[in-house]
């Protein structure tokens, strides 16, 4: 009998060797895996965590965030994150819609103090459900949207070939600093100075998906008429500060110059730090540390948690928008349906990717194995199809 329970508990010893030895083999395969992609693409620095509904479960960093001052990317390296911003408005118009300014069905017209008309579409209704799955009609004119962007020279030094590419793909900042309000207003409104024709396009709002910074954007100038707050105050009191996200903020701050990672054009060419007046769309500045707690919350809340959102408004905010048999004109629903903003997957996650100069990220949870993941890059890359198969991975494995 001792003999039995002797080889009964060396059994169990192995099994649970064996469980060890594979959760080690399977972080330390993904952090290869990594690896092999950061030098391939030869990336300056990036930023890996994934996580739990309670806690991060893998981080890895490669690489610097200032390669000519050896500073190495961590998960505290703060940059902005271009698209991924966009979740933020999702819930950002799900806490105004629970606060009772508006819901998703509003006409725009009613709230703004210009009238939004499509000439393409001239008796048409642009509601706040088609800001947020890209159907309104408003399109970023590629003759002003990238003007919208402004370098600062002088905060440090910057590679004036890599700056001179941006400038000849557009970037030439021919609009002044200005409010977000006064920007809305010039490029939508009949009167406003970047008013064209070209701003939208050719179909009924409702039948067309084209993406759109501008119209994005615009949700988040919405909340700010019926608040009253700016749109960073709100998402700093609704999401933020609730969240304790406290390294993240929307404004460049140049006295922190040390925690902020440079943008990329290559390894060896750094772009200048830049800002930009439609900053709900993406530029929010943070780090991997601060969005893993972004991650957790959102998985909570899906599965209930109510500490941001209403269960009601969660709920909406991740139901497909597009039926299957008739989806708008210009958007494949074999990969991904939307959500509120957010794109709802076919494989089973849910989250969003971000571009700018020098920026690279993605953002997902899955909410049936209860884990999601975060990277940040700062260098632009193409192709972001080789870490999100990675990550995805291993999240789909519980």
């Amino acid at each position: 009998m001792q003999k039995l329970k002797l080889i009964t508990i060396i059994c169990l010893l192995l099994v649970v060797h064996s469980k060890t030895s594979f959760s080690q083999s399977k972080e330390e395969r993904l952090t290869q895996s990594l690896k092999a992609v950061f030098e391939k693409d030869s990336l300056p620095g990036i930023s890996v965590i994934l996580t739990n509904t309670k806690k991060v479960v893998y981080e890895q960093n490669f690489g610097f965030a200032n390669v000519e001052e050896n500073i190495k990317y961590t998960s505290h390296s703060i940059q902005n994150i271009g698209s991924v911003s966009k979740t933020f408005i999702a819930i950002a118009l799900m806490k105004a819609i629970e606060l009772g300014y508006f819901n998703l069905e509003t006409d725009i017209n009613t709230i703004l103090p210009f009238k939004v008309i499509n000439p393409n579409d001239p008796a048409g209704v642009i509601t706040i459900r088609q800001l947020t799955n890209h159907t309104s009609g408003i399109i970023d004119n590629p003759a002003i949207f990238p003007n919208v962007y402004h370098f600062n020279t002088s905060i440090a030094p910057y590679d004036t070939a890599a700056y001179k590419i941006l400038q000849d793909l557009g970037y030439q900042q021919k609009i002044s600093d200005t409010s977000l309000a006064s920007f809305m207003h010039d490029y939508l409104a009949q009167k406003g100075q970047h008013y064209h024709k070209e701003n939208f396009g050719t179909g009924a709002s409702g039948t067309t998906s084209s993406y759109s910074n501008i119209a994005s954007a615009l949700a988040a100038y919405l909340i700010e008429l019926k608040s009253g707050l700016s749109y960073a105050d709100f998402t700093k009191k609704y999401i933020l500060k609730p969240l304790k996200m406290n390294q993240s903020g929307w404004q460049f701050d140049r006295h922190n110059l040390k925690n902020y990672a440079r943008p990329y054009y290559s390894p060896t060419a750094v772009f200048p730090y830049y800002d930009f007046i439609t900053y709900p769309e993406g530029g929010l500045r943070t780090n991997t540390a601060d969005l893993s707690k972004y991650i957790m919350a959102m998985l909570r809340a899906y599965h209930g948690d109510q500490s941001l959102l209403k269960k009601a408004s969660v709920d909406s905010m991740f139901r497909p928008q597009f039926s299957k048999i008739h989806p708008p004109k210009g958007i494949s629903l074999v990969n991904r349906n939307k959500g509120i903003f957010w794109n709802l997957y076919t494989n089973g996650t849910i989250g969003h990717d971000g571009d700018d100069p020098g920026v690279s990220s993605f953002l997902f949870f899955n909410p049936k194995t209860g884990l999601g993941g975060i990277f940040l890059c700062n260098k632009y890359l193409a192709d972001k199809t080789a870490i999100i198969n990675l990550l995805v991975q291993y999240t789909n494995e519980k």
